[in-house]
């Protein structure tokens, strides 16, 4: 579920998104927004304390992904390569990771080398939560990817793994072929 729809033009925020799994309860990319009450006024809607929050994901480290994770103190906090939680750092590989029975994780490099999609196993199919795209309607290329050409081979990985949506980093959720005419 979208708590915050993310946007990139004059101002940014990042897509913040909560999934529910069997106990987890998981916010991916609590990055910038206009007011942290777009992030904690759904969350409280919905009834859950942001000290409920187990897990946090950072899609990749940009400051516009990660800038509210601090709201969720008893999370622990999962990137590329690692999880954190208080002074404990474990190394781990992302790509496989089960963060819960329905949610794992991708490596998903191209925009940074450090990118990750975490998809959620859901009744409607399969949910894909990354930066492989900003928004439905693109930008194409990606004009800060730092490997336009590895990204274009993740968003074939990911789109081979047939999601149903795609929660984009800066957008609205969309299906697979709602994809904009030009954007792969």
């Amino acid at each position: 579920m979208s708590l915050c729809a993310g946007y990139a033009a004059e101002r940014v925020a990042s897509t913040v998104v909560l999934i529910r799994d069997e106990g987890a309860v998981i916010v991916v990319d609590p990055g910038m927004v206009a007011d942290r009450s777009l992030i904690l006024g759904p969350l409280t809607r919905l009834g859950i304390d942001p000290g409920e929050v187990s897990d946090v994901v950072f899609s990749h480290h940009h400051p516009d992904h990660t800038l509210n994770a601090a709201l969720f103190t008893r999370a622990r906090v999962h990137d590329f390569w690692a999880i954190y939680h208080n002074d404990v750092w474990t190394d781990r590989p992302a790509d496989g990771f089960e963060l819960s029975p329905s949610v794992t994780l991708m490596a998903t490099p191209g925009h940074t080398a450090q990118d990750i999609t975490t998809l959620a196993a859901t009744a409607d199919g399969l949910v894909a939560c990354t930066h492989l795209w900003w928004s439905k309607e693109g930008p194409d290329p990606d004009p800060l990817a730092e490997d336009q050409d590895l990204l274009e081979r993740s968003r074939a990985r990911l789109l081979a793994a047939g999601p149903a949506l795609i929660v984009p980093g800066h957008g609205e959720p969309f299906a697979p072929g709602d994809l904009a005419a030009g954007v792969p």
